[in-house]
């Protein structure tokens, strides 16, 4: 008997249209296939943090993306990285985030991989995001990890991964979030 698909909500931490990030997230939904329900999270909408814009409620970008998370069995992130850390639109969101009731990422099983042109593959920013989602209880996939260095030189012009390892890797990946967030599943 078949497992039921996995529901998981992919964002990527990059707005560019070409974004190499979210190729990678459309990489691991394609590799994915039928094992998982992939939807994507859009951050374009989310306005600064505000905490006076707060006050009057929460914005209707913040609502559907606390919905979507609320919804997923488990969260992929792709993160590009931005003067050592995570990208400011990335970093607005989960803020917007950790101030709604009830706090999504409470419990939620999360992966996380980067890719940068960097020899480094966006590690710096990795380790920051999850320093900063283990504060909001989030339960991370420690292995394997996924940095896709050079990733101008892996995806070609249409967004399309050419690389067999980088593939290899990211396909890693997600069987380890789909095994971690069924194991999480069972225990809660």
């Amino acid at each position: 008997m078949a497992a039921i698909p996995l529901k998981i909500l992919a964002i990527s931490g990059s707005l560019r249209k070409s974004s190499f990030n979210s190729a990678a997230l459309e990489t691991a939904a394609e590799i994915a296939g039928e094992r998982a329900e992939f939807t994507f999270a859009n951050l374009a909408g989310i306005p600064l943090y505000d905490q006076d814009l707060r006050d009057l409620g929460v914005p209707e970008a913040v609502e559907t993306l606390q919905q979507q998370v609320l919804e997923a069995d488990a969260i992929l992130f792709s993160t590009p990285e931005y003067n050592y850390s995570v990208s400011g639109v990335l970093k607005n969101a989960i803020d917007w985030l950790s101030r709604v009731d009830p706090q999504p990422f409470a419990d939620k099983p999360v992966a996380v991989m980067s890719a940068s042109m960097s020899a480094l593959g966006g590690a710096r920013a990795q380790y920051d995001l999850r320093r900063i989602l283990i504060y909001l209880d989030a339960h991370f996939v420690n292995r394997p990890e996924v940095m896709i260095s050079f990733a101008h030189k892996k995806f070609d012009e249409n967004g399309a991964l050419t690389d067999g390892d980088t593939r290899k890797f990211i396909g890693n990946l997600v069987q380890a979030l789909d095994q971690w967030a069924r194991r999480i599943r069972v225990t809660n």
